[in-house]
């Protein structure tokens, strides 16, 4: 059965290149183990994030919009899943790594709060005397201590640096790391004015025409017109890059979402209700620690009570946060269901 491994080892010396990552060449995992017979080290690491927990509940977490009425709308489940086409398909055209690649994608928002970044945005501020509180920081600790009851994933270096710089510079390690950057964040401008059209807080005429110019009229027209560029520019390089045009385009495409979008009152209108609601439940287990879950009283001895609330409320869904803060603060006849 080794030799499954080994040979797939061998396929990467010939079917990656030579700037792409190669799986048994890996800087290897926090704690040493025993590698599997049948897959390599960053196939195990793409099989370890789609089975735990915090992956599951990706499903019932804001990508955007706050309770959207409509089963079309993208949640953070489904935003990570298009991170993930996105990137294994620029992976593949530039001979890249793609299981490295996968699991940084699926890996990159495990530590997303409930509500989207308005709840990332309420707990930066009650975690201020602790550093505050960045999505791309509790992913790699979801991954290093919360997940398997404290045990954590034991992820690759590799995926591990990956999934901590697919936001904010410095630009990760590996080429692999930069082309989910640059997936992630083609994947969340389109499909976030996708469901912005859908809710009827844009029209299709309303995007910029250098925009759709350049890009095309369409979501999978404009996705597929960046991915192009990324593989026509980087090819043979070494480095992950757009056009200057494409980058210009980017950047005007990326300032019109956040102006028309992420800051818009009616996408935005219930997010003065999330801070309300984090802090409320924060509180409260600030105030009484023994009803925090066992594995999280654990966390709380080695880390501090703050960082354990914290990892305990990050880790909600939209839904289950309500649902607390409810069974917290409401009188039994008004609570959520």
């Amino acid at each position: 059965m080794e030799d499954l491994r080994k040979k797939r080892e061998e396929l990467e010396r010939v079917m990656i290149a030579p700037y792409g990552a190669r799986a048994s060449e890996s800087r290897g995992r926090l704690r040493p183990e025993e590698e599997c017979p049948v897959r390599t080290c960053f196939q195990r690491d793409v099989d370890r994030i789609i089975h735990s927990k915090a992956f599951r509940r990706l499903m019932h977490k804001t990508q955007v919009f706050l309770q959207p009425e409509g089963d079309h709308y993208r949640t953070r489940l489904t935003h990570t899943l298009e991170v993930t086409r996105i990137a294994r398909t620029i992976a593949r055209g530039l001979m890249l790594n793609e299981d490295l690649t996968e699991a940084i994608a699926l890996g990159h928002d495990l530590g997303h709060t409930p509500f989207g970044h308005a709840g990332e945005r309420a707990l930066n501020e009650l975690m201020a005397g602790e550093g505050g509180f960045r999505h791309y920081e509790q992913s790699l600790r979801v991954v290093d201590v919360i997940e398997k009851s404290g045990a954590g994933l034991n992820l690759t270096c590799e995926v591990r640096n990956g999934i901590l710089r697919h936001t904010n510079d410095p630009p990760a390690d590996t080429l692999e790391g930069q082309v989910v950057r640059v997936a992630d964040r083609t994947a969340y401008m389109n499909h976030d004015a996708d469901d912005a059209i859908r809710a009827g807080i844009l029209r299709e005429g309303d995007i910029p025409p250098e925009v759709t110019c350049a890009l095309g009229d369409r979501y999978s027209e404009r996705i597929d017109t960046i991915i192009r560029d990324v593989l026509t520019e980087s090819a043979g390089t070494g480095e992950i890059r757009m056009s200057p045009q494409m980058s210009f385009v980017f950047s005007t495409f990326h300032a019109f979402m956040n102006e028309n979008v992420y800051k818009n009152p009616k996408a935005k209108g219930e997010e003065s209700k999330v801070f309300g609601i984090l802090d409320g439940i924060y509180s409260y287990y600030m105030e009484h620690p023994d009803k925090l879950p066992e594995d999280f009283r654990g966390i709380a001895a080695r880390d501090g009570l703050r960082r354990a609330v914290c990892d305990y409320v990050s880790g909600m869904t939209d839904k289950y946060a309500m649902g607390v803060f409810s069974g917290l603060y409401l009188p039994m006849a008004w609570q959520v269901k």
